[in-house]
């Protein structure tokens, strides 16, 4: 009797990416009309949802007083800024498309200063 074998099938490797949590906090310029600051906001969320995000959760901007000035270049000049609107989002998304987010956050003009971690 011969024995016959079947060869083996290799099963592949399928890479799941993995999603990480992360969150973005945010100053809006005080100069930005209080009625525009939802439109920044939507936009900084439709720059994460636009990368394949998941928004698990989220502030709206609201203006308070800053512990300290920023000076930012604004308008040609650099300008001394003593409040600032506030928010964050929270959002699971895979590192790969961070730095596209970051991009987009950096290119708004409406942000006084952000951290993404």
């Amino acid at each position: 009797m011969t024995e016959t074998t079947m060869p083996a099938i290799e099963a592949e490797a399928v890479e799941v990416a993995e999603s990480n949590s992360y969150e973005l906090a945010f100053h809006v310029l005080p100069t930005v009309a209080e009625g525009e600051v939802a439109s920044v906001f939507e936009a900084i969320k439709e720059a994460i949802t636009k990368s394949g995000a998941e928004i698990f959760d989220e502030e709206a901007p609201e203006r308070f007083e800053l512990a300290y000035e920023i000076i930012k270049p604004y308008e040609g000049k650099n300008r001394k800024f003593t409040s600032a609107y506030f928010g964050w989002v929270r959002f699971k998304n895979t590192a790969e498309v961070i730095e596209i987010i970051n991009e987009s956050v950096e290119a708004n003009s409406s942000i006084l200063r952000y951290i993404l971690i």
